[in-house]
């Protein structure tokens, strides 16, 4: 009776645990938890190669497939639950566009958040032996053998704070831009099922075009976390004071970046779709250059083309 009793009380805590689950913002932070990390992953892992390797294993440009291809990935893991924003400059500007309630906005940077700090530590782990050395143990932001810019972006050396900040502002406002664009179902969307690989693309073409100044952060979250596990795992508070306290313009930058892309898509193509009326007007003229479905299943194959 005893051992009937303990395996019902295991089957009720099981099924509350799975009841928890089911909910909504559970299943949301969860899956935004761990797209960020998959993607966190992937782009610090690449880093820490690249940098550790001396150049013998990847360049540049394998950081940003790194991170390209990671965001794709988490893509695909959170996609249809969370929308996978993996960065709070998009649940910010989802926010704002009035497509995800403000309520939401604290879990989703809470989950990426997490989900970066978890994947800062891991790649720490793995790397930990190649990082110590390369650095011959001395673990600095700065110098010729620095090591924290694997894990958080800082400023090259010729930048100051306000071209940094307008770097940031103006890659993320490309990328909320661009995907805003691909989100528009009247305009030219990302095909169904091909969503990953076009916003995964859209990452690298910014790391490629607009990352050597600042490391193109574009991602408060993706950058602050691992900032916060690196200051606790042996590089100090110097990851807040380096670049002139760099540390606050990723964070800040993205946030007005983004919100200004997106506007600026919605005012110069969203909003400037024509309505259903206009299009009856334009056919009924003979303006357009398409004809509707009705009419291309009566008419001529003249029409239709």
């Amino acid at each position: 009776m005893l051992e009937e009793g303990k395996a019902e009380e295991l089957s009720r805590a099981q099924g509350r645990f799975m009841c928890f689950v089911r909910k909504k913002h559970a299943r949301v932070g969860l899956a935004e938890t761990l797209s960020t990390f998959v993607m966190m992953v992937f782009g610090l892992g690449s880093v820490a190669q690249v940098v550790t390797g001396g150049g013998l294993f990847g360049d540049y440009l394998s950081i940003n497939l790194g991170f390209g291809l990671g965001v794709a990935m988490g893509v695909h893991i959170g996609g249809k639950v969370s929308g996978a924003h993996m960065n709070a400059a998009v649940s910010f500007t989802m926010c704002v566009l009035g497509r995800l309630g403000w309520k939401m906005l604290p879990l989703y940077v809470a989950a990426q958040l997490l989900g970066s700090f978890f994947a800062a530590g891991t790649v720490f782990i793995l790397y930990y032996d190649a990082i110590y050395h390369y650095c011959e143990g001395n673990f600095t932001v700065s110098g010729p053998k620095a090591t924290a810019g694997i894990f958080a972006t800082y400023p090259a050396p010729y930048i100051p704070t306000h071209a940094g900040f307008l770097d940031q502002v103006l890659g993320t406002a490309m990328l909320l831009l661009c995907l805003t664009a691909l989100a528009d179902q009247r305009n030219q969307p990302a095909p169904s099922g091909g969503e990953p690989v076009a916003v995964g693309a859209l990452v690298l073409l910014i790391g490629v075009s607009m990352g050597s100044n600042s490391g193109y952060a574009i991602n408060p979250t993706r950058d602050l976390g691992p900032r916060i596990f690196t200051a606790f795992a042996g590089w100090g508070s110097e990851v807040f004071r380096a670049g002139n306290a760099w540390w606050w313009v990723p964070v800040v930058a993205p946030l007005v970046g983004g919100v200004t892309g997106a506007l600026i898509y919605k005012a110069l193509v969203e909003l400037l779709h024509p309505v259903h009326t206009d299009k009856e007007l334009e056919h009924r003229e003979g303006s357009s250059e398409c004809a509707p479905l009705d009419q291309c299943k009566k008419g001529t194959a003249e029409v239709c083309v």
